[in-house]
């Protein structure tokens, strides 16, 4: 994973891509030439308009989806909201048990009857009724690091004529994605894809995209955006991108090479050696390893401790729902592992890059 790790220029006791990603060099280069064009006379919005479209192209290139079926915006709870006002009055949907609040609340707060109905997320895909018009989880589970089994929800959801809306934040940069096993997605690109925070993406199914009004349009969702500035603003663009919003320039200015760096990727390789080091943390807390493997361990620690005993070493971690919470990602390495074990107040780490596989006692 080296080769990734080179284009971060820190990661070192770094444990928290899960609540916010390090920006690349090339991602801080950008972003300085465009504040410093700007602040010498010279903002190019050509350019930051180009780097909207070669970031909408990467994250389809990533998510294994046309890119004709990605809209961008700037956060995920906005997207959500667009299709919650889409559920048809009356009509149930299904979320997971203590999913991240943007997914989950713009349903609660939909009115026009509208039911939320919630279930263990490993019971989702038993919990469809005939009469679910949604299932909406993430992919990932931001409290927890606990993974979707997705092929699964997405087959119940089939068979009960249910539509899917799967949330990619805590996934996509780590786990192999693709984007057209769901009739929606949504990601906000902060996090593991190490964007500037307002960079977000929806993906539709043509056949979801048809049931959704674009309530959200603007100049941005024109089929040709610089002439549709004014009034109604014209012919909406025909794919995915009536469902744009007005982009933050300067963040894709930003994404646009970290997007790129994922999507080039090998993200098999990323995978392994994320989800290789978070199971190293784990036999090294003696902590069970999930039925899907994750780069996020989370384990109870109702009262801080840990947390702060992670901090007190120079660790940037962060805590969840009364659980600690560590993120491995590609600018990590073993030695990030052996580092929070021994903060953590693991016995016998000095060596431990030469002992894989042992656990050892806290």
């Amino acid at each position: 994973m080296s080769s990734l790790a080179t284009h971060f220029a820190g990661g070192r006791d770094y444990l928290a891509a899960c609540t916010v990603g390090l920006p690349s060099r090339a991602t801080v280069r950008a972003v300085r030439a465009d504040l410093d064009a700007a602040a010498s006379g010279r903002p190019d919005v050509v350019a930051a308009s180009q780097a909207v479209e070669e970031a909408r192209a990467s994250f389809a290139r990533l998510v294994s989806t046309p890119v004709s079926h990605v809209a961008i915006g700037s956060q995920t709870s906005v997207q959500v909201s667009l299709i919650a006002t889409s559920v048809p009055d009356g009509a149930e949907v299904l979320c997971a048990e203590g999913d991240f609040s943007s997914l989950v609340a713009p349903f609660a707060h939909a009115g026009r009857g509208i039911r939320l109905r919630t279930a263990p997320l490993s019971e989702l895909a038993a919990a469809i009724a005939p009469d679910t018009w949604l299932v909406a989880f993430s992919l990932v589970q931001s409290a927890t690091g606990e993974v979707a089994d997705a092929a699964g929800i997405a087959a119940a959801a089939a068979r009960a004529g249910a539509r899917t809306l799967c949330d990619l934040t805590q996934a996509a940069g780590w786990l192999p994605v693709d984007a057209t096993m769901f009739d929606a997605t949504v990601c906000h690109a902060y996090k593991w894809l190490c964007c500037p925070r307002g960079v977000s993406f929806l993906t539709l199914s043509p056949a979801l995209a048809d049931e959704i009004r674009p309530v959200q349009a603007g100049w941005y969702s024109g089929d040709d955006p610089w002439s549709s500035c004014y009034g109604t603003g014209g012919t909406l663009a025909p794919d995915a991108r009536r469902f744009d919003v007005s982009p933050a320039w300067q963040a894709f200015v930003g994404a646009a090479p970290a997007l790129a760096l994922f999507a080039d990727a090998d993200i098999t390789a990323t995978y392994t050696h994320t989800t290789g080091l978070a199971a190293r943390f784990r036999d090294g807390l003696g902590l069970a390893h999930p039925e899907r493997p994750s780069a996020i361990v989370t384990w109870p620690d109702a009262t801080g401790e840990a947390l702060a005993q992670l901090t007190a070493h120079g660790i940037t971690a962060s805590g969840r729902a009364g659980r600690a919470r560590v993120a491995f990602h590609v600018f990590n390495d073993e030695r990030d592992v052996d580092r929070a074990l021994h903060a953590l107040g693991v016995r016998g780490i000095e060596n431990l890059s030469a002992f894989d596989g042992l656990v050892y006692a806290i």
